[in-house]
């Protein structure tokens, strides 16, 4: 039968708001038949194979982004998700689709995609020589809340997805708003970078939007910048033209 005092103990040893799993549910001394027992008894909630929350609870998105930290590797918020979390965007939907970024192939959760809608992907937009985790932060207001790429990171991310999921005029205006940034970092990140499109877009428009980085862009994307005209047909059939320089 199942333990009404250790559910009880359960409940204050644990956040609300964050999903358990088996491990962490044996970690605290219940084991996969008793939380199962939880279930039927009402006070647990079985949210997906091996994964559970407290039953009437309400999951908050940075508990659960935490979480899926610990089953999806290099996990974050990204692109104009974190650029927005940094105070940098244009446009608010009603209901924003969050990006996350990982650096394997995975599935969100159907859990976490009824509660938080999101898109994930895995593009290897960085050599494998970047340091892991290299561009990922915390938010000073979550200093223990979910990774998030760092503004130069971001935009970077941002770049990427231009006229695929990126709507290209969105892209720009947001940019326009980032003149603060961490030269040193985004040069890094630009030596780096393994997409032409990503590299000649932040360079182009930093240099027409006159942004006070730009040349620190210039110079540390000179061995990225690639050769010739770069040409991209998308499905949309728009034609994107970017020149090295």
């Amino acid at each position: 039968m199942a333990n009404r005092n250790q559910i009880k103990e359960l409940q204050v040893a644990v956040p609300r708001g964050a999903p358990l799993d088996s491990q962490k549910l044996e970690n605290l001394g219940v084991s996969r038949a008793l939380a199962h027992a939880y279930v039927k008894a009402g006070w647990l909630e079985k949210l997906g194979r091996g994964v559970f929350m407290f039953a009437g609870d309400q999951l908050v998105r940075n508990a659960s982004l935490k979480f899926l930290e610990t089953k999806i590797p290099g996990l974050h918020v990204a692109a104009k998700s974190a650029l927005a979390l940094h105070g940098f965007r244009q446009n608010v939907a009603f209901q924003e689709t969050t990006i996350l970024w990982g650096s394997q192939r995975a599935i969100l959760p159907d859990w976490f995609q009824a509660r938080f809608p999101s898109r994930y992907s895995n593009s290897p937009l960085f050599s494998e020589d970047l340091p892991l985790g290299y561009g990922l932060i915390s938010l000073p207001e979550s200093p223990n809340g979910p990774r998030v790429s760092a503004p130069e990171k971001a935009l970077l991310e941002m770049l990427s997805e231009v006229d695929v999921y990126q709507e290209l005029e969105e892209a720009r205006a947001i940019m326009e708003s980032v003149r603060q940034l961490r030269g040193r970092h985004l040069q890094v990140l630009l030596a780096h970078c393994r997409m032409v499109k990503a590299v000649r877009l932040c360079v182009g428009w930093a240099t027409e939007l006159d942004l006070p980085w730009a040349a620190q862009a210039r110079e540390a994307a000179v061995g990225n910048m690639g050769t010739g005209r770069w040409v991209a047909r998308f499905k949309s059939g728009r034609t994107l033209i970017l020149n090295p320089s």
